[in-house]
């Protein structure tokens, strides 16, 4: 229950003044942002301000929110390490090596430095590859992507059906080259 311990606060502390109209009542934005505050989804607050009869979407709540100058507390912990911009525990990795079994496998670190000396610390084994094949396979996506961007330049101006027409032909003609 100690989430809900939050909202039993006074909602005062609330500043309102960016509130420019009165649409929804101050009462309400109120009840949305300590909702959200608390920990629900901004669609189940959305859902929660249909019981009092107001219809506000998620996006109008999020707004809300962020004008406020208010985010949800989140709890960061020691044993979290970022990898791709997630937040990963170790608990989570222990929890693949073991479900996996991945005694014999050996993690790629490329370019950040920080990853070895965690690894390291709960036994993994892990190398660092600065240049190699990790980047090869890199620049092989990066210039799928250029392709990908430029075949859609081409074809920004044209009617569905010519370019569908087209994406058919070559892959006929991709599939033929295949047998």
């Amino acid at each position: 229950m100690p989430e809900f311990d939050r909202l039993s606060e006074r909602i005062a502390w609330i500043d309102l003044s960016f509130v420019e109209r009165d649409r929804t009542p101050r009462w309400v934005i109120e009840v949305g942002i300590r909702c959200h505050l608390a920990g629900m989804s901004l669609r189940e607050v959305s859902k929660h301000l249909e019981l009092f009869g107001i219809d506000r979407s998620h996006v109008a709540i999020h707004n809300w929110v962020h004008k406020a100058d208010l985010q949800p507390i989140s709890t960061v912990s020691e044993d979290q390490l970022a990898v791709d911009e997630k937040q990963t525990t170790r608990w989570f990795l222990t929890e693949l090596h073991r479900r996996y079994q991945l005694d014999n496998v050996e993690f790629l670190v490329d370019d950040a430095d920080y990853l070895g000396s965690v690894l390291a610390e709960d036994g993994y084994r892990f190398q660092v590859i600065r240049h190699g094949n990790r980047n090869a396979i890199k620049r092989v996506f990066w210039e799928i992507e250029r392709r990908t961007s430029s075949f859609a330049n081409s074809f920004s101006n044209v009617a569905l059906e010519t370019a569908q027409n087209w994406l058919e032909a070559v892959a006929v003609y991709h599939n033929s080259r295949q047998t």
